[in-house]
């Protein structure tokens, strides 16, 4: 696999992470290009890093099978730094000068948006890589989102107290952090449970990169709810964790987290150990018999050796699959059309089915999963720090779906952490 590094004049500097992979074969011809700009620094890295050692791993596989229409597979990126004011002259770089064929998004809404108004200028195909709603506006025809999410958050924070109401635990609490993403997450909890008729007993932002959240969580305490809905990011998502220990949440909590980023991730499963028990939050694949994937267990095994030599998230769960699910979808349109212009592609995309390590999935019109499958895990039986634990049964056991569940969710909340 030929990984192609370039500098963006200063302002951006081409990834640093190489591939310990080392391809078997090379295909001959011209390469077809594949360009994308992709986190490897600032606050993103942690996801942006393990999506890229997934994409290496699908184009040194593609180029070892002999590459696309018997050309090799090229990817060309560039380090966004987590800036949404970099990504657009990065991607105006690659179809300018590059000249690349096909293009990714970027990992995470905030870089993702400015590029999807350019990919519609230019006609081009764009994956996106796990940004939320980012097309609902737009609707831009030829954007496809290999994430689980659905075109409606409902399989996200609505999942969370959908499962609170069939449990019949109906006074809510919502604290989220104040950002864009989170507000917006905690809003669809919020309409969700008046829909079904819930009491929102505490409702509350606080400040983003907020390190100590004790009166936050002595006021839940006060508002003696049910269940709490907590839409956070990782550094407040640990702050939370390690506060539930000091200080608890009451005994009137039966379910806790729904929206909690960070928890997908190996470095704060290891940093948090058994202090994640009993949590119950969102996740895109997790290792249960429900989840079963054909070659989706190859898959990891083959991302586990890789990600250590690489030192990135050793579990890669939350995204890795889903990235090299990208190559997959390309792969098997290619075959099918014969092309690799974006129209042609893009035309089979919208009406074909494609089978991945994460899954069959079909797009729908706005680029989502036709059928969402976001499922909401209950922490069980966590022992010690050792993050290998979690690559067992019985670790993240989902409770939400129905169709997807793997165990019985535990309650009482404080119970369940012990």
């Amino acid at each position: 696999m030929t990984i192609h590094r370039r500098t963006l004049l200063a302002a951006t500097t081409a990834a640093t992470l190489t591939s310990p992979l080392v391809a078997r074969s090379q295909p001959a011809g011209a390469p077809i290009r594949i360009g994308f700009s992709i986190a490897q620094t600032g606050t993103l890295a942690a996801g942006g890093r393990p999506s890229l050692l997934a994409r290496q791993m699908w184009a040194q596989d593609v180029n070892a099978r002999g590459g696309l229409l018997g050309r090799p597979v090229e990817l060309v990126f560039y380090d966004d730094q987590t800036s949404a004011a970099q990504s657009p002259g990065i991607y105006a770089k690659l179809l300018d000068v590059d000249r690349v064929d096909l293009i990714y998004g970027p990992y995470g809404t905030p870089v993702q948006a400015p590029i999807l108004p350019l990919a519609r200028q230019r006609g081009k195909l764009l994956f996106g890589n796990f940004s939320f709603r980012a097309n609902e506006e737009l609707r831009y025809e030829r954007y496809f989102h290999v994430a689980p999410f659905g075109a409606t958050p409902d399989a996200w924070p609505g999942a969370f107290v959908k499962l609170a109401h069939r449990n019949n635990f109906r006074r809510l609490a919502i604290v989220t952090a104040d950002a864009a993403g989170t507000v917006a997450l905690g809003a669809v909890a919020r309409e969700t449970a008046r829909g079904l008729g819930m009491e929102i007993v505490y409702d509350q932002r606080y400040p983003f990169n907020t390190v100590d959240f004790s009166a936050v969580l002595r006021a839940i305490r006060s508002a003696r709810p049910d269940a709490v809905y907590v839409g956070s990011f990782p550094n407040e998502t640990a702050g939370i964790v390690r506060g539930v220990g000091e200080i608890g949440v009451g005994n009137t909590v039966q379910l806790f987290g729904g929206g909690m980023v960070g928890l997908q991730f190996a470095p704060l499963l290891e940093q948090l150990g058994e202090a994640v028990n009993g949590i119950t939050n969102f996740q895109t694949y997790v290792p249960e018999p429900t989840m079963d994937f054909p070659g989706i267990r190859e898959f990891l095994a083959r991302y586990a050796t890789a990600a250590r030599a690489a030192n990135v998230d050793v579990l890669g769960f939350y995204l890795a699959p889903f990235n090299y699910a990208m190559g997959q979808v390309i792969e098997q349109a290619v075959r099918a059309t014969g092309r690799i212009d974006d129209e042609s592609l893009s035309r089979h995309m919208r009406e074909a089915t494609f089978d991945t390590v994460v899954g069959r999935f079909a797009f729908g019109p706005t680029g989502e999963w036709r059928e969402p499958r976001m499922v909401q895990v209950q922490f069980q039986g966590v022992r010690g720090t050792d993050v290998e634990q979690f690559r067992q049964a019985g670790r993240q056991v989902i409770v939400e779906p129905e169709g997807l569940a793997s165990g019985q969710l535990r309650t009482p909340f404080e119970r369940s952490r012990r």
